[in-house]
């Protein structure tokens, strides 16, 4: 991971990811992808699922396809400026992007469910649209099964990429009756791990991950349920995290809410308020011991 100190003053491009999890041997587990290393953005590194929001991901017969009205998914997302297409189209892309990265479709069929899951992932690889798919399954999403839990925005010098996004972080229990598997195009692997373990596994290099994946995955440590975690996501409205980088002693440092360095006093995340960038990874001051709480 090269460290980049550009300055992008480009607006933030709009995007959604879904951190999707079950519960599994080893206490709740979160299903993580590995990008392409060819990616241009954070090629190689683990993520969740998502990407950028897409002009089609407000179409008219898409938000026609929510199980939800438009005005609870805008009160639900709590971001006041946005309008209430704008909001639903936001729960779209992260259903879209689940189901395109993860073969995870969180979507209501009025007929066969396993036949239109069947269905639906044979008519994305033949190349039809998500929009396309739902229309010739008479698809509902379920819009339910998403629970808003943060926003990133990432600073006008990004760090580990050119580009900038406001991602907006949903909870999500995975269906028990499907199966989550990278799409060998974007993403060439993928693994259900326990936060405890996927930090660990960044520790001793074998696995890489970016800085709020590494924060969230933190966050996910003081949980032990998939129902407890988006349990809490419910009671409190999605914090906004505006990572600020500086650097010190020739050193990248990133620090979020609550850091003495940052701008807003109050915290917004649990764990550690600030990452270095040494022995080319991002790290805390205390060490794996901070990440895992």
């Amino acid at each position: 991971m090269e460290i980049n100190s550009a300055i992008v003053d480009t607006p933030p491009r709009d995007a959604a990811t879904v951190v999707m999890l079950r519960d599994g041997a080893s206490g709740m587990e979160v299903l993580l992808l590995k990008r392409n290393a060819a990616s241009a953005v954070l090629g190689g590194a683990f993520v969740f699922p998502g990407g950028k929001l897409d002009e089609a991901d407000a179409h008219p017969d898409l938000l026609q396809r929510l199980d939800r009205p438009l005005t609870e998914l805008h009160t639900q997302l709590g971001e006041d400026d946005l309008d209430e297409d704008k909001a639903a189209s936001l729960f779209v892309a992260a259903l879209r992007e689940a189901f395109e990265e993860s073969s995870v479709l969180f979507a209501h069929a009025a007929s066969d469910p396993i036949l239109a899951l069947a269905q639906a992932r044979q008519q994305l690889s033949e190349g039809l649209s998500f929009t396309q798919v739902l229309q010739q399954g008479a698809l509902t999403l379920h819009t339910h099964a998403l629970v808003p839990w943060s926003r990133w925005i990432t600073p006008r010098i990004p760090s580990v990429s050119t580009k900038r996004f406001d991602t907006r972080f949903f909870l999500a229990h995975a269906p028990t009756d499907q199966i989550a598997a990278h799409d060998n195009h974007e993403t060439t692997e993928s693994a259900w791990l326990n936060p405890r373990q996927a930090l660990t596994l960044y520790w001793e290099g074998q696995i890489e991950l970016a800085p709020p994946q590494i924060m969230s995955l933190s966050h996910l440590t003081r949980y032990d349920s998939a129902a407890s975690a988006m349990a809490a996501a419910r009671s409190r409205k999605p914090p906004v995290i505006q990572p600020e980088p500086f650097d010190q002693e020739g050193i990248r440092v990133i620090c979020y809410p609550g850091d003495e360095r940052h701008s807003r006093s109050q915290r917004a995340l649990p764990g550690p308020t600030r990452l270095h960038f040494r022995n080319r990874r991002f790290e805390p001051s205390g060490g794996l011991t901070e990440l895992l709480g």
